[in-house]
């Protein structure tokens, strides 16, 4: 895929994420794809951080979404190739600090098939 596509998928996730849109933010990931989160793994310790397959990430983030519901991103940088885009934002919740993030969206055939984030 083009890195012009690639960042086309990295803007609607982020349009799908910040309106809570959560059906539509899975419409984006592949039926068996693989989340990582930092925060996933202090939440919830047995999953090592790990979760797979849109279930659980409908799960994760329904809860997220419930927890806090002013949790923003506000995007600061993206670079894509032809297989993957880096996305860098500002994860922001009332009455808590901003905090750095990255995160790489894998794609595969137009769907997202792994998404990891890392904590700055």
């Amino acid at each position: 895929m083009s890195p012009d596509t690639l960042q086309s998928i990295a803007f609607r996730w982020f349009e799908a994420f910040n309106a809570k849109q959560l059906e539509k933010l899975l419409a984006l990931y592949d039926d068996e794809a693989q989340h990582f989160s930092p925060k996933l793994k202090i939440r919830k310790p047995e999953t090592n951080g790990l979760v797979v397959g849109k279930d659980a990430m409908r799960e994760w983030w329904q809860d997220a979404f419930d927890r806090l519901p002013s949790l923003h991103y506000r995007v600061t940088s993206l670079t894509a190739n032809t297989d993957r885009v880096f996305m860098e934002y500002i994860r922001q919740v009332d009455g808590e600090e901003d905090m750095l993030v990255a995160e790489v969206l894998e794609v595969r055939d137009g769907k997202i098939i792994a998404s990891r984030v890392y904590h700055g």
